[in-house]
Formats: C-alpha cells, sequence, structure tokens
C-alpha cells in the first residue's frame, strides 16, 4: 500500500512539474515538431522571399531616397510575413491538447514562453537566411554605416529580427484567438493588409486614419530601417530623373531681353540667385585640346585636305589684273601724259613668251595641313605649351550684371526673344551635373524626416517600440488561453 501510493506520489510530481521544467519541455516538443513535422520549410520560403524582393531593390536600397524608403517597406513586408506565418496555425490546430494538458496541469505561461524562445529561434534563423541571400543578389549593405556594432548588416539584421520576431507575436495571438485553423488563415490577410496600409510611410493616409499606425508593427518598423538606410543624408533623383526623360521635349516661349535681364539681376529671388551661381565657360589647356583633337576622326581627315595649291608668278599677276579694287590703279598712266598705262605693262608682261620662264616660277607649293603643322613643328609647340591654360569661365550673374550696365544693350529691352528649343538643350546649356546638384540637394532638403534621422537615440527608440509589441502580444495570448477551458466545445 505504502509502495503504491510512493508512485502515485511521483507520477504527481512528474504530472506537475514547475513553471520552469514545462517550460523545457515544450520546447523540447516544439524542436520535434520543426525537425519531423516539417516546420522547417519556413526557411527556404524566407529564403525564395528574399531573392525575389532582393533582386527588385539592389540597384536602389542605400543609393538614394525613394530606393531607401521603398527597399525599407520591402524588406519590412518580407520581415511581417516571415513571421505572421511562422506561428499563425501553432497554437489552433493542437487547441484540444493545449486544453487538456491545461487541465492536467499544464501552465499557460510556461507554454507561451516556450513559444516565445522557440520562434525566437525561428526568427533569427529567417533573418540570417533573408540577410545572406539579399546580400548574395546584390544588395549593398557595405554603403550602410554601423552604429552599435563593427558591422553595419549586423545593427541592419538586429532591426530585421525585432520586426520578425514582433509579427511572429501578434501571429500568436491570433492563433490563441481563432479556434480553428480555417479561421487563423481567414483573419491572416486582414492582419497583413493592416500592416501594409497603415504602415504610414509609403501610402499616404487620411488625417483620421493617421493614429492607426501606433498599432502597427511597419510603421517603427519602416521607420528604423530607413533611419538605418540614412535616408536624409541620400540625394533624391525622382526630379531630375523625370527632368532627363523630357530631354527631347521641346520648349518654347516669348519674353522680353528686358525681361531676363531683371530677373537675373533679381538679388531678392532665390531661384534668379541659384542660377546667377552657376558657371558657364570652361579652362582646358593646350594639351587637353591637342589630346581631343588627335582623338577627332573629322580633324585626323582634315589633316589629309590641300590647304595650299601650286602658285607661279603669273597666276599672282593674273590675280592682280582680274582684281576689280586694283583697276582704278591698272588704267593710270605709268608716265603722266604717255599712252602706257599699268595695265597695259602688266597685260604684255602676262603675254611676252620671253617672260614665260619668270611666270612660270613657282611662288608657292601645294602643301596639306598635315605638312603644314609638320613644317611648323606643332607637336614641338603643344608639349612646350601644354599646361597653358585656354579659355575661362564666368557665372551667369557677372554675365548678367555686364549687359546690364552696357547701354547699347539697354536700348534693345523691349525686343522680343523667342526661345525655341528642347529640355536637353537647355540642360546643356546651364550645365547638367550642376542642374542635377542643385535639384536633387534641394529636394532633399524639402523631403528630410527627422523621424528618419540615423542616430543611435532615433534607432533605439524604435527597437524598444518593437521589443513592447512582442512583450505585449505575449500577454495577450497568456492572457487569452488562460481561458481555453470555457470552450464550448
Amino acid at each position: 500500500m505504502s509502495e503504491n501510493t510512493v508512485n502515485t506520489s511521483r507520477r504527481m510530481k512528474l504530472r506537475h512539474r514547475g513553471r520552469g521544467a514545462q517550460v523545457w519541455i515544450y520546447l523540447g516538443k516544439m524542436l520535434r515538431m520543426f525537425v519531423y513535422q516539417n516546420d522547417w520549410k519556413v526557411l527556404p520560403m524566407a529564403a525564395l522571399i528574399a531573392g525575389l524582393v532582393g533582386m527588385v531593390i539592389r540597384k536602389r536600397l542605400f543609393l538614394n531616397m525613394e530606393g531607401s524608403l521603398m527597399g525599407a517597406f520591402a524588406m519590412v513586408m518580407v520581415c511581417i510575413w516571415n513571421g505572421c506565418f511562422n506561428s499563425i496555425q501553432v497554437i489552433c490546430r493542437e487547441r484540444d491538447v493545449i486544453k487538456r494538458e491545461h487541465r492536467s496541469g499544464m501552465h499557460i505561461s510556461s507554454y507561451i514562453f516556450s513559444h516565445m524562445l522557440y520562434q525566437a529561434l525561428l526568427c533569427l534563423l529567417q533573418t540570417g537566411v533573408t540577410l545572406y541571400v539579399t546580400l548574395m543578389v546584390g544588395v549593398r549593405y557595405d554603403l550602410g554605416t554601423p552604429l552599435f556594432t563593427p558591422f553595419f548588416i549586423v545593427d541592419y539584421g538586429i532591426s530585421m529580427f525585432l520586426i520578425t520576431y514582433a509579427s511572429d507575436m501578434l501571429s500568436l495571438w491570433v492563433s490563441a484567438i481563432a479556434h480553428s485553423t480555417t479561421t487563423a488563415m481567414t483573419i491572416m490577410p486582414f492582419v497583413l493588409i493592416f500592416q501594409l496600409v497603415f504602415s504610414g510611410g509609403m501610402l499616404a493616409l487620411p488625417a483620421w486614419s493617421e493614429p492607426l499606425t501606433h498599432f502597427t508593427i511597419s510603421n517603427p518598423g519602416l521607420k528604423v530601417l530607413a533611419a538605418q538606410s540614412d535616408y536624409n543624408s541620400l540625394p533624391l533623383v525622382t526630379i531630375w530623373n523625370t527632368l532627363s526623360s523630357m530631354k527631347n521635349s521641346e520648349v518654347s516661349g516669348t519674353i522680353t531681353l528686358g525681361q531676363a535681364m531683371d530677373f537675373l539681376t533679381d538679388q531678392e529671388n532665390p531661384a534668379a540667385q541659384e542660377l546667377r551661381a552657376l558657371e558657364v565657360g570652361k579652362i582646358f589647356t593646350v594639351g587637353e585640346l591637342a589630346e581631343l583633337l588627335e582623338n577627332s576622326e573629322t580633324f585626323q581627315s582634315m589633316k589629309g585636305e590641300t590647304v595650299l595649291t601650286d602658285l607661279t608668278v603669273g597666276k599672282v599677276l593674273s590675280y592682280l589684273n582680274k582684281m576689280e579694287e586694283l583697276k582704278p590703279y591698272l588704267e593710270r598712266s605709268v608716265i603722266p601724259g604717255a599712252p602706257v598705262t599699268f595695265g597695259g605693262l602688266l597685260n604684255g608682261l602676262l603675254n611676252e613668251q620671253d617672260f614665260s620662264a619668270l611666270l612660270s616660277e613657282n611662288v608657292a607649293s601645294s602643301m596639306t595641313l598635315g605638312e603644314i603643322l609638320d613644317a611648323v613643328d606643332a607637336q614641338g609647340l603643344v608639349e612646350q605649351y601644354r599646361d597653358l591654360e585656354l579659355g575661362g569661365t564666368a557665372t551667369v550673374g557677372e554675365i548678367a550684371d555686364a549687359a546690364a550696365a552696357n547701354a547699347d544693350i539697354q536700348k534693345y529691352r523691349d525686343k522680343g526673344l523667342t526661345i525655341n528649343t528642347t529640355v536637353g538643350k537647355l540642360l546643356d546649356a546651364l550645365g547638367r551635373d550642376r542642374v542635377r546638384e542643385v535639384l536633387e540637394s534641394k529636394a532633399a532638403e524639402a523631403s528630410h524626416k527627422p523621424e528618419y534621422d540615423n542616430t543611435q537615440d532615433n534607432i533605439v527608440n524604435y527597437w524598444r517600440t518593437l521589443l513592447g509589441f512582442v512583450l505585449a502580444f505575449a500577454a495577450l495570448s497568456t492572457i487569452t488561453l488562460e481561458f481555453i477551458d470555457k470552450d464550448r466545445r
């Protein structure tokens, strides 16, 4: 009798283990399910999703404002997707087992905590897979600046892990609420859509709906990834890309010279001041000019063309005899009062056979441009003066001020100027690089968002928010399952 009592007591102790011991029992059970019930399939699915998304964002993320924001949004959606589908069915598929074990002494807090440990491990593996695959397809993590660890990819991975883990805990709570896997999978699309729409980053929201962003994981997730991408220090390229795509579009209009000068000399207009600061012209050296000519096919073909032709004394005299400007002088008498004129002497000289040898004498021989350059040792002159600077630069403002001070130009203030050109030609005239720099920098300044500042305090604040979501959903799951015995089935 006493032996039966001892055995019964031991079985009761085994059945009603403490909370800590139950955590490890259920964690072991979940690890076995990971292997034997194919829960490991979430890892190759995470790799496939990461590869598809990575190929889309690899040439934009960390390179410009638009690309970094879009890339951050895409990565957040990947993390939320992975996290949600990790645990959406884990409770509802074994609800009857949980109810029976709870009545037998299972602690709900131990059960949920074991899920937290298991899901954290699973989210960590998914984060590693996602980072590795996106790195392999070309995402430039090397462009980021680490703030907490020696490697930016580790900092970025912490944020991705917290987003995935928070989404996992959200899905665990949904699984605790749902009484069947069908119900859970029906609820899941609405959860994902809510996270997507009310992220507060990519889609403009009406004022009444903005408070809803505080209840989404995607909102702090998007902000922390955008901040780590250093969004505020990147250029905004949309305006320049749009302008470049319009390079063949025609631009036409009519303004007066006075209106143009008044605009360019306006000291109060910021747009005019930006334009006045632009430099036009270019300084180049003799060496640069020589290299440009040597690489020009047109110039090389010109070197073979004849510049000077054979020229005899007779041809020179014939040219003089036919020049209209010399006729008054050719008609004058050699000796005043005598019938002999300069023109008569010239014609006589040209027609006299005795002077044929003299008239046939070459004054200049035929030469090509290349031969002339060789004769004057052009290459030697280039080497001697290679560093000599030619040309110059001036600002648009300097040119405008000089024109405004010129009285002759002021006479034409009312003259209309018809502009008929293309966007591309205007950009070339103003300097493409300068226009692009001004547009991108000014657009970036206008798009600055304090919530995307790449600072440690900012990022830690978002990490705390995501961790708060993890703990809140874990607590809600625990509270929900505490009432599992009241199920009507």
